[in-house]
């Protein structure tokens, strides 16, 4: 008789069946992890599984659902529609109503459901209709509408480590038979990367185009084609390669900062948000030091906005060595920045009146505007603000 699993992917296949077979996520999942915790107070909240691709976010959640004894739908942020979800929260209604059974609604890739999409969940999630659980590589912050983000606990996933990606590849090893070499098993960690799916689809693949007992490191390179750089241009490593160039910048550290530009440019990134994160920069952390450095940031986002890839990112590369080695100075910032604070924590201070617009008769009367002169004034501030200094000169 078939196997009828041998139609599935192998890392479908291998997915644990229980708490105790989950790999990793020993933080979760332990016996002092919030998910056992949870479980055993027989009270599931809504939640938000963030971690990067292949870590089990997919697994916990159908976990979850089996655990509870919930009705589980799965849906993705991709594919599913505003329809989808209204349908979904309907058929939760009458499946509480007719079998008192709770549903557990899955939505992988929540960060690409757009806000209407996202503010339809709101109602269910308040009342209870459904569980909701979403999944995303993104820091939930940037793409979770707020109001829906307050209302569930964010679990953060961690990437595999090796000893965890080894556990998982021999369990693989196992059920296709096999085994394989030492650089063939280190090239495979490096291509996996973290991701317990990626290691578990080269190897399938690998395994499907030799017929040898003992796979090789040309085994793993022929079915995985090439190395590829994680890189989601909206996803949480975008965020963490956008923050090293720009912290390369700030340290004058020029060889870091081109390493990570080049890194983005090989990805694919936009050139003009590269751009204008060094327009921002060019004020926020040169300014006063160096004001030129904002007129080559300027000069920079005009070139790639006028020529384009390939030839801008030599104008990227020169702007960045530029900027990296400019002097640096945020007291402007700085400034501006703690002006802002006083303003959320004083309101609308009332405007002397020496500063005030004088348009008409009445208000020249109420002294509006007198005395003042461009130069020789005492602290143009607000009365309650007089002699604060926030630019220091």
């Amino acid at each position: 008789m078939t196997d009828r699993r041998s139609s599935r992917p192998l890392a479908d296949i291998l997915r644990p069946a229980s708490l105790d077979d989950v790999v990793g996520q020993t933080h979760l999942v332990g016996d002092q992890g919030i998910v056992r915790k949870l479980l055993a107070s027989g009270f599931l909240p809504s939640l938000v599984l963030w971690g990067p691709p292949g870590c089990g976010k997919t697994t916990l959640a159908e976990l979850l659902a089996t655990l509870t004894d919930s009705y589980f739908e799965s849906h993705s942020a991709v594919t599913s529609t505003l329809s989808d979800v209204r349908r979904v929260i309907h058929e939760a209604e009458e499946r509480t109503t007719r079998d008192g059974k709770r549903t557990i609604l899955f939505i992988d890739e929540i960060h690409r459901f757009n806000k209407a999409q996202q503010d339809a969940l709101l109602p269910a999630v308040e009342h209870g209709t459904v569980i909701f659980i979403g999944a995303t590589t993104e820091n939930p912050s940037f793409e979770v509408i707020s109001p829906l983000l307050s209302r569930c606990r964010v679990l953060v996933l961690k990437p595999l480590e090796q000893s965890e990606l080894e556990e998982i590849m021999q369990r693989g090893l196992g059920y296709i038979k096999k085994t394989i070499d030492k650089e063939g098993a280190q090239f495979l960690f490096e291509i996996a990367n973290g991701d317990a799916r990626a290691l578990l689809t080269t190897l399938e693949i690998a395994a499907t185009l030799t017929k040898s007992k003992k796979l090789t490191a040309a085994d793993v390179e022929e079915a995985a084609q090439r190395k590829m750089l994680q890189y989601d241009r909206t996803g949480e490593e975008h965020y963490n390669t956008i923050s090293a160039f720009i912290k390369s910048m700030r340290a004058s550290d020029p060889d870091a900062a081109l390493y990570y530009l080049a890194r983005m440019v090989a990805a694919g990134e936009d050139p003009l948000f590269i751009a204008r994160r060094m327009v921002v920069f060019a004020s926020e952390d040169i300014g006063l030091a160096q004001p030129t450095a904002l007129v080559v940031a300027n000069a920079v986002f005009d070139a790639c906005n006028k020529i384009g890839y390939p030839e801008c990112q030599e104008n990227l590369a020169h702007g960045v060595a530029y900027l990296s080695l400019a002097k640096k100075d945020r007291s402007a910032y700085d400034a501006y920045f703690a002006a802002v604070d006083d303003v959320k924590k004083h309101g609308n201070l009332p405007i002397p009146l020496i500063i005030r617009n004088a348009p008409t008769k009445l208000m020249k009367e109420l002294d509006y505007g007198k005395g003042y002169h461009a130069y020789g004034n005492d602290s143009l501030l607000p009365d309650k603000l007089k002699g604060k200094q926030y630019l220091k000169k």
